[in-house]
């Protein structure tokens, strides 16, 4: 859908009205710990695509909790937005938070042979040169031939 200010304020309004009315007056145990991420009201204001974050554990819980408390969540969305139309919601999960998790947990189990090392000022460490001199030329070579290359005979 296209994105115009309007649009974005439509959208960022259900969002909100959806998140309080989950958090202030829905006891469903179900509903409990869920996110609503986003939300994508279509033009005519006749539909709207809310996105909900949970545990990955109980998606099936949260959709079935969500399910049976839609039509209260759209009369107490009506009675909050005054709008002449009240949206028919449609509920799908988020999971882009755990694909961030999963995400995570791969960059943080890189073996070490893959990571850079870094001096103080956070530039890569050249270690594939071995050891250098005071000069910075590497140890062993001498002055004549600084890159360490065969003298020809």
């Amino acid at each position: 859908m296209k994105q115009t200010p309007q649009t974005r304020k439509l959208n960022e309004a259900v969002r909100e009205a959806l998140a309080s009315i989950l958090l202030l007056q829905v006891s469903d145990p179900r509903l409990a710990l869920i996110t609503v991420t986003g939300a994508e009201v279509s033009k005519d204001r006749s539909v709207a695509n809310v996105y909900i974050a949970a545990d990955g554990a109980h998606y099936d819980e949260v959709m079935a909790g969500l399910q049976s408390a839609k039509g209260r969540l759209r009369s107490l969305l009506g009675q909050q937005l005054n709008w002449r139309v009240t949206p028919e919601l449609r509920f799908y999960l988020d999971t882009s938070v755990d694909e961030a998790a999963r995400i995570s947990d791969a960059l943080a189990a890189v073996p070490p042979t893959l990571v850079v090392e870094k001096d103080a000022e956070g530039y890569p460490v050249d270690s594939a040169m071995g050891e250098k001199d005071a000069e910075g030329y590497p140890v062993g070579d001498s002055a004549d031939n600084p890159a360490g290359e065969a003298p020809q005979a």
